[in-house]
């Protein structure tokens, strides 16, 4: 980079800061919400939203739990003036919902604003000016007793149309640009409104203080909210809030910082959609609290859907990463990560009374409408035993020996790595039954017999090998131990079991069992085979017969 030097400080640390909000650890409980979808969020879209589709975001906001959403900006067009008229009339606007409407102090749109909100039964009115010092010397050209003058008009006017209006109109007041402020001028001007509306218990007073620009790193932000909230007059009729921007990427840290700093309220989108690079991110701060014990007051059970139509009517994505909503934020392909994953729900399922602490998963997906099985383990070339074994097991009910899968990750990786591209559970599916189960080629046992001997169990059975019919008979220790010694004496054949296992399907047909072999032959080399069927004994067999063809195919 060439030139940092231009790049001075712009922001404005207050004097003394005291520092008291660092010794807190976490936010204990939720903000009062504000969804600014509807203008923050709506202003930044290539294409804004339709009536339509603004009633529908409507309805979902309120369906989620919001109590305040700010609807527009009713004086800047007639779009925007009749969606505010239309929630009125069309008595969308639920009794204990607060729309609130944007204004600058100018006596027009003031005047157009309250005109927009004639019979609303709630409604906050959200007056704004800048006040930065480079608004001031740039934009407005003036000083800062002429830039007060803007705010306290303004607040005089907002407090002369009120006396006309029916309804519950409360205020709010932003020195926009408040992070490039001198914090004891935007103490000043802040005071002056507040002096204005003189807020008392029965009419509280919203005093926002806008990350309109991050200029800071996010502590610095936070000794200004400290120094403001410390400082504020009536502050015990104040609610302080918080409006941050993520010009530096730091709007949840923002937002967590001023809480601790003793703000009260936060105003985002849900998912940080606006201006720049948005606006800080609802779903994100609420989540966070939610992960940490906290109820957030807002409901995000189905995190998928909301998604869904988030990007319908904005024509915005939902980054596949982006914390709790994207669609790859709990998904596993690395070998490990599965392998740690599928044995903390294991630990899970054992201990369902434990705090949840599954490595890699800060949250319970399903808390959001997430599914274990399609979002949490994901498997490529870069996946593990773990993993496919935990695939197989949850959702076709395979509880693979631990050798056996790993083998079997092995296959299903160079099919990843040949094919390109993540592979679904049912090609999971699809190639782990191609290779191990019922595999009856290039020989097969079509029928087995048994009796008792003097020297264990008898086995006689028909073999078809190649398409040539052929019997045997031995006997053993056991059924499948004669099965095997018949087999190895009738096609001169080397080999010995050295792991068998099996268990009933706990995923489909409970009545059926599976079993696992894992042979041996005269070099050392481990040969697997799967089986599957109602009646046990059988399944075994199959099993030993995948495995035996696993071995003479291996031989061609």
């Amino acid at each position: 980079m060439q030139h940092p030097e231009k790049y001075t400080r712009q922001f404005f640390p207050p004097p003394a800061p005291a520092h008291r909000w660092a010794q807190k650890t976490y936010v204990d409980h939720a903000p009062q919400w504000c969804s600014v979808d509807l203008r923050d969020g709506n202003q930044a879209l290539i294409i804004p939203m339709s009536l339509g589709e603004k009633l529908e975001f409507f309805a979902k906001l309120v369906e989620i739990g919001f109590k305040e959403i700010e609807i527009g900006f009713p004086a800047a067009s007639e779009t925007e003036y009749n969606f505010c008229r239309t929630l009125i009339e069309q008595d969308l606007i639920p009794d204990d919902v607060t729309i609130q409407v944007l204004t600058q102090s100018r006596e027009h749109i003031i005047k157009k604003t309250f005109e927009a909100l004639r019979g609303c039964k709630n409604a906050i009115v959200h007056l704004y000016n800048s006040t930065s010092l480079a608004q001031r010397e740039q934009v407005f050209r003036m000083e800062k007793n002429e830039i007060k003058a803007i705010a306290v008009q303004g607040a005089l006017m907002c407090r002369d149309y009120r006396a006309k209006h029916e309804g519950n109109i409360r205020f709010e007041y932003s020195p926009e640009s408040f992070t490039g402020t001198e914090p004891e001028f935007a103490l000043e001007v802040c005071n002056a409104v507040l002096d204005v509306w003189k807020p008392d218990a029965e009419t509280q007073v919203i005093i926002n203080l806008p990350v309109t620009v991050q200029l800071s790193m996010p502590h610095v932000y936070a000794d200004q909210i400290e120094y403001m909230s410390d400082n504020l007059k009536y502050r015990e009729h104040v609610i302080l809030s918080l409006h941050p921007h993520n010009d530096r990427g730091c709007a949840v840290a923002d937002t967590e910082m001023g809480l601790l700093a003793g703000a009260e309220r936060v105003e985002g989108t849900l998912f940080g959609n606006g201006e720049r690079t948005g606006n800080v991110d609802i779903v994100t701060l609420a989540m966070n609290l939610y992960s940490q014990g906290v109820e957030p007051g807002l409901d995000f059970s189905d995190l998928p859907e909301i998604s869904e139509l988030f990007t319908r009517v904005t024509r915005m994505p939902v980054y596949e990463r982006q914390p709790y909503s994207g669609k790859l934020v709990f998904a596993a392909f690395s070998g490990s990560h599965q392998d740690a994953i599928a044995k903390g729900m294991h630990w899970r399922q054992a201990h369902p009374a434990d705090p949840w602490a599954v490595p890699y998963l800060p949250l319970d997906p399903k808390d959001i409408g997430r599914e274990y099985e399609a979002d949490v383990i994901r498997i490529n070339s870069q996946s593990g035993k773990g993993g496919i074994g935990y695939i197989l097991e949850t959702r076709f009910g395979y509880n693979l020996p631990k050798r056996m899968r790993e083998r079997l990750s092995y296959e299903i990786k160079a099919a990843s790595d040949h094919l390109h591209k993540e592979l679904l559970p049912d090609e999971i599916l699809a190639i782990f039954t191609e290779h191990y189960v019922d595999i009856t080629a290039p020989m097969n046992i079509t029928a087995a017999h048994f009796e008792q001997r003097t020297d264990g169990i008898g086995a006689k059975i028909d073999i078809i090998l190649n398409g040539r019919v052929t019997g045997a008979s031995d006997s053993g220790n056991g059924r499948l131990d004669a099965v095997s010694n018949a087999l190895r004496s009738g096609l001169d054949l080397e080999f010995i079991i050295n792991e068998y296992t099996e268990h009933a399907m706990e995923v489909g047909s409970t009545s059926k069992a599976v079993s696992y072999v894992e042979i041996r032959g005269g070099k050392g080399e481990s040969f697997w085979g799967t089986g599957i069927d109602t009646d046990i004994m059988k399944s075994s067999i199959k099993a030993l017969v995948s495995a035996v063809n696993n071995m003479l195919l291996a031989a061609e």
